[in-house]
């Protein structure tokens, strides 16, 4: 037997349910209150307007992420895809903006988690709350994919428990109301025009981080090739749906003048609209389902981007200790043991920054994705590309609308966001320099060897056609 195939792998243990479900738990069906004040104010109370614009973009993305985990069934998600299209320096960009928004995700949760539970027990520090909950994650992570799995059905049973009590109570209050705004008015572009909608489109970005986390786990799915670009669809589809429904039904229930409320206000939003209903539990329900929907985004973060820092590991572009698999559970220990201590920034980092700089990496990676395809399939390597004009459509005009989108909904960030993401890409370019030796030598790329070959090809020949009974 090789050494290759006696070393410790990610193990396949997840299924399309699995996988969509771990990518809707990502976006968590309640994250819409995150930004709900921050888009509200930029958009003057047109949210469910930034939502569309938002999924409609992500829907072309998340077909191009479909595209390329075919072609390349393993972790690392746009790092991979984008290295393997253009080259080892573009790759290792691309992977450390991306790291931008996989760094922060655990970080804004960990953040929402000691906010919320202070409010309701103020005696306890917001620090503490926000500890306990890190090292909980941390915990999770060690012990394997397949608990955060099943920790997942609670979290997304919960979250729609809710939502299905607001929508109820908001359409309650707005039948029952004076009916100041129009039904169909949340989804108009308002005063700020189309401009406006696509800033929060772009800040929105964050809440679509499920479907690139589910291309993440392309090494512990059972049938990657078929059930990973379902699942991203799926993911897309489902979490597009709740967020558009709740924001919709947010917005004819309180309608107020953003551009006046308080920072407070905004920040915590969520409670803000809750108090509106007059029920009494309603807002701390709120508050439970949240702080838990909270934990299970910062649980499913820090397992995709402790994968990433994985494949980068392996791949000898960051330190090789974060490609250290834990022997018993098969988890990257190092690597989520250096999420947590980077979480930590939790602590004094503000919301709306937090929030920008996860839109801003989470578009630069989309972007890079969408020409990836182009590049992989219109333009390949060996020279042969797949015939006939629906091949052009799939892997040429459907990529290109999405970088377009994507491309457009990045750059209506606030130049802040923009000035961070430049020094952070610098730091990247110097991480090569250093690794090449100053350039002289070629950026390492992507190891596929990590299993036997043989057995990967009867992998993906038993994807392609199943045998009946499972056995030949």
């Amino acid at each position: 037997m090789s050494d290759t195939t006696q070393r410790p792998h990610l193990k396949r243990e997840l299924g399309l349910t699995g996988l969509t479900l771990f990518g809707v738990t990502y976006m968590t069906v309640i994250t819409v209150f995150t930004t709900y004040g921050i888009v509200n104010q930029v958009t003057d109370g047109h949210l469910p307007a930034s939502y569309i614009v938002a999924v409609i973009t992500m829907l072309f993305t998340a077909a191009s992420y479909g595209a390329m985990v075919k072609r390349y069934p393993v972790a690392g998600s746009a790092y991979t895809y984008t290295q393997q299209s253009f080259g080892g320096a573009a790759g290792f960009l691309t992977g450390w903006v991306m790291l931008l928004d996989y760094l922060f995700i655990p970080m804004i949760n960990f953040m929402l988690i000691g906010i919320y539970l202070n409010t309701q027990f103020p005696a306890v520090p917001v620090w503490v709350f926000t500890l306990v909950a890190l090292l909980l994650v941390l915990v999770f992570n060690i012990l394997g994919i397949n608990l955060v799995n099943k920790v997942n059905f609670v979290i997304i049973a919960l979250s729609v428990v809710l939502v299905v009590v607001f929508v109820a109570l908001a359409f309650k209050e707005y039948l029952g109301g004076d009916q100041t705004v129009g039904i169909i008015e949340p989804f108009t572009f308002g005063e700020g025009g189309i401009g406006a909608i696509a800033s929060g489109a772009a800040i929105l970005a964050l809440s679509f981080l499920g479907f690139d986390a589910v291309s993440t786990l392309s090494e512990e799915a059972k049938k990657p090739r078929r059930d990973i670009p379902r699942a991203i669809i799926l993911s897309t589809l489902v979490g597009g749906f709740f967020f558009i429904l709740v924001s919709w039904a947010g917005g004819l229930a309180f309608n107020p003048d953003w551009s006046t409320l308080s920072a407070e206000q905004i920040d915590a939003a969520g409670t803000t609209v809750m108090d509106t209903f007059g029920v009494d539990w309603i807002t701390s329900f709120f508050v439970a389902v949240y702080v838990v929907g909270a934990f299970g985004s910062g649980m499913t973060g820090q397992v995709s981007v402790s994968r990433i820092l994985y494949a980068m590991g392996r791949d000898g572009m960051l330190p090789r200790p974060l490609s250290r698999l834990h022997h018993r559970f098969g988890t990257p220990i190092v690597a989520a043991i250096v999420v947590s201590v980077f979480a930590l920034s939790s602590l004094f980092l503000s919301l709306d920054t937090v929030a920008f700089m996860i839109s801003f990496g989470a578009l630069a990676a989309f972007a890079m994705v969408n020409l990836s395809v182009i590049r992989t399939y219109l333009f390949p390597k060996d020279g042969r590309r797949p015939e006939g004009a629906g091949a052009w459509i799939r892997y040429g005009l459907v990529p290109l609308i999405g970088f377009a989108l994507t491309i457009w909904l990045w750059t209506s960030l606030q130049a802040l966001t923009w000035l961070v993401g430049a020094i952070w890409l610098v730091v990247g370019v110097i991480i090569i320099a250093i690794v090449t030796g100053g350039f002289r030598r070629p950026v390492p790329k992507m190891d596929f060897s990590e299993r036997d070959p043989s057995t990967e090809q009867i992998d993906q020949l038993a994807e392609e056609y199943p045998l009946e009974g499972g056995r030949a």
